[in-house]
């Protein structure tokens, strides 16, 4: 598989990377240690994680924001996509063949993110992350400390790099200027939603790391699974056990009149081409230069070849027009 340097790290991966939110929500931890086994035999080599993520953090998630008590994930592990990571890195001896990231979720101070950081090693079974991100932006936190948690791991040696997720343009760039100026380890990859239907990137965030040669790993390339045409504009009748039905929330991202047209686009361009609109889906984003590693959330060992398969689909540039326009 080819691979890219993210970044400035010095670290390289395959442009296909396991994203792993699913795990202890979605799907257990014997299937989620039969994907992780597979993945690392096929090149697939980053593992994308947070401390958000676990079937606990869903049920609280739904239980806080929709008054909602209920059990449609499969566990509810706290932090349990760390937890099986950790598991399986300890039961397989495979650190050394897997790139980590994951991420702290909110308050960007040193004492926080130090606790954090040491929460996240602990759940990981390991002696250092290789990517460690700031999973959204927190105009709570002064940027100058922001800058200071994050150089802080890797002075230490405990992270290998340091960077951000769903952070805007200027944010990112005011981030990247503040460790400039101070002589301070950077942030060396972005995260951010890439996607037929979510393509805000492209307009400043593509440009500015372009520029200043940071990584970019790209997540949801199908939208969330929205993309498959599996959803209606019904939002009470999500697939039980899709990702809207455990996380609503997806539902504000995606649900629009322009989207669900991208996905009516997009089935009748499969019905021409003979391509399953999954696969054209994410071959867009592959043929996307600017995009250094896509995240495939993968249930099944079936999303792990479909995307395989997407990466070596050759799109024709006539059909890129067509779906640019959308």
């Amino acid at each position: 598989m080819q691979t890219r340097e993210l970044g400035k790290s010095g670290l390289r991966c395959g442009r296909i990377g396991l994203g792993c939110a699913t795990f202890g929500r979605e799907i257990g931890e014997e299937q989620a240690f039969q994907i992780m086994d597979y993945a690392v035999e096929q090149g697939i080599t980053l593992f994308d994680t947070a401390e958000a993520y676990g079937g606990g953090q869903a049920r609280a998630y739904r239980k806080n924001q929709f008054g909602v008590a209920d059990e449609r994930e499969v566990s509810g592990e706290m932090h349990s996509s760390e937890k099986i990571i950790g598991r399986w890195l300890r039961s397989r001896g495979a650190r050394d063949r897997v790139v980590l990231l994951t991420k702290v979720t909110t308050d960007f101070r040193p004492e926080h993110v130090r606790a954090a950081l040491a929460a996240s090693l602990e759940r990981l079974q390991t002696d250092v992350i290789d990517l460690y991100l700031y999973h959204q932006f927190d105009a709570k936190t002064p940027l100058a400390e922001a800058a200071d948690a994050a150089a802080e791991g890797v002075s230490l040696g405990l992270v290998r790099a340091a960077g951000c997720s769903n952070y805007p343009a200027e944010q990112l760039a005011a981030a990247l200027q503040e460790s400039r100026a101070r002589g301070l380890a950077r942030f060396e990859v972005i995260q951010s939603n890439y996607n037929l239907a979510v393509r805000d990137i492209e307009s400043a965030v593509l440009p500015l790391t372009r520029r200043e040669a940071v990584g970019v790993v790209s997540y949801s390339p199908l939208g969330a699974g929205f993309l498959t045409g599996k959803y209606t504009a019904d939002r009470g009748a999500f697939p039980k056990g899709t990702r809207f039905d455990v996380i609503p929330g997806h539902a504000d991202v995606y649900f629009g009149e322009r989207n669900f047209r991208v996905v009516e686009n997009l089935r009748a361009l499969a019905d021409r081409t003979g391509i399953p609109a999954v696969r054209l889906a994410m071959a867009w984003v592959f043929q996307n230069e600017g995009i250094d590693v896509v995240l495939v959330g993968a249930r099944t060992i079936s999303h792990l070849d479909n995307a395989m398969v997407a990466l070596e689909t050759a799109l024709d540039l006539g059909w890129v027009t067509e779906m640019n326009s959308w």
